[in-house]
């Protein structure tokens, strides 16, 4: 399941055509950091791994919508953020990791 979503947030962002191809690459790269992060987490924290994931999913959904929802993508980013906080001494690549993608989300629509 962990490795469906994100290839599902691979595949939507390689789909969207609105998005400016460096961010796009950029998203997509971050995406593939993430992947290897999670997977590593997965093998101790399977449904904090998986929270993760759901919410980064749900994060690159709102901000890449043709009609943003300011407030939509404020909880997703915000549920994203907190999926990771009990990390931070852990497993603070994948921490820095979730700010940056939330950042990267954030500026799309600015």
């Amino acid at each position: 399941m962990l490795r469906e979503t994100i290839s599902g947030i691979e595949d939507q962002l390689k789909g969207n055509n609105s998005l400016d191809a460096g961010k796009k690459q950029e998203l997509l790269s971050l995406v593939g950091e993430l992947k290897k992060e999670v997977g590593v987490l997965a093998e101790t924290h399977q449904e904090d791994a998986r929270s993760i994931a759901s919410f980064t999913e749900t994060s690159v959904h709102e901000a890449t919508r043709r009609e943003r929802n300011e407030e939509l993508l404020s909880h997703s980013l915000e549920g994203m953020k907190l999926s990771v906080r009990r990390f931070e001494i852990s497993h603070p690549r994948l921490v820095g990791l979730v700010n940056t993608i939330g950042r990267t989300l954030w500026e799309i629509g600015i």
